[in-house]
Formats: C-alpha cells, sequence, structure tokens
C-alpha cells in the first residue's frame, strides 16, 4: 500500500470507530413534566372543587373542572389516586366565573367580552410541608360580544380549564 491509501484507511476507521462509539452511547429521556420521588410520593387525592363562583354558575363546569384536573395528573404522573389522606392532596373551590364587558365601539355598544375563571387551590405535600401552599390561578378568554355566551361557553370554559389545570400541574409537581 503506498502512504495515501494508508492514510485513507486510517480516516474512515477512525470515522467508523467514531459512528460506533455515538450510536453505542446515547442517552434516553422520558419527558412528562413532573418531577416527583417516587421513591417518597406514591399516592394522591383530590377533594371536588365546588363552584362558589357568587356572579354566575354554569352547571358542567364544575365537574369537566374536576375530571380535568384528575386526569392531567393519572395522565402524566405514576400516581395512585385514593379517597384521602394521600402522599399529596389537592382540594379547593373555583371561586370566580364571571363575564364582562372588554371594548366599545362607536356606536356605544359593547364589541368584545371577556369570560374569566379563578380557581382556589390548597396543596399539602405529606412528605414535605415545605411545598404546601394555598394560591388562586386563574384564566380568561375573549369573545365577540355579538355572539351569544352560550354559543361559545363551552368551548371557552374547556380552554380555560386546561390552562388553569396546567398551571396547577407546574405548581404543584413540575418544581421547575
Amino acid at each position: 500500500m503506498d502512504l495515501n491509501n494508508i492514510r485513507k484507511f486510517r480516516v474512515v476507521s477512525v470515522l467508523m470507530m467514531s459512528l460506533c462509539i455515538m450510536a453505542a452511547c446515547t442517552v434516553s429521556y422520558k419527558f412528562n413534566g413532573s418531577s416527583i420521588n417516587y421513591d417518597k410520593v406514591k399516592t394522591i387525592s383530590f377533594e371536588n372543587f365546588p363552584n362558589r363562583s357568587a356572579a354566575f354558575v354554569w352547571g358542567p363546569m364544575e365537574s369537566m373542572f374536576n375530571t380535568a384536573l384528575q386526569d392531567k395528573y393519572m395522565q402524566q404522573t405514576r400516581l395512585k389516586q385514593i379517597r384521602q389522606n394521600g402522599d399529596l392532596q389537592l382540594a379547593g373551590e373555583i371561586t370566580n366565573y364571571d363575564a364582562y364587558n372588554k371594548g366599545v365601539g362607536s356606536d356605544g355598544y359593547s364589541t368584545m367580552a371577556e369570560l374569566k375563571m379563578t380557581v382556589n387551590v390548597r396543596f399539602v405535600n405529606n412528605t414535605n410541608h415545605a411545598e404546601d401552599f394555598e394560591q388562586q390561578f386563574s384564566a380568561s378568554r375573549e369573545y365577540n360580544s355579538t355572539q351569544q355566551l352560550s354559543a361559545v361557553q363551552e368551548e371557552l370554559v374547556d380552554q380555560m380549564i386546561d390552562e388553569i389545570v396546567e398551571q396547577i400541574f407546574n405548581a404543584t409537581v413540575a418544581n421547575w
């Protein structure tokens, strides 16, 4: 073999070995949005979040919220749900649900309306009480006031619930 062929052979060999090493050394991450120490925290319990809004009550909202909250934890954690006294405990109430006029057109009539929802949450971590808190979480959505609230309410409430549940999840178990 001449000197050029030996150099090409070495370069190809080094590249092949590098590729083999890189293929053998892969790192796998599982991202589920939570940072729970499952050696300590194994269970979660939820109290029903009643709708205590004084301004406005929409019947399906309470069950929609409770179901979405529990589903989030069951789908994105390995926690076992128990009736009471879980390692993590969530309780609270829907404290506000109301629609407001947001903007007024040149004709003096409302052009936009805002729907707002607020949930008060009491969180207890029985494995680390330094993480306990009571906090309010809110979300709002605007809609054209020419639309009837009944026509957009379910979709808007569903969006607000998703946002609030995400906020609660991040505050309780995401810990970033």
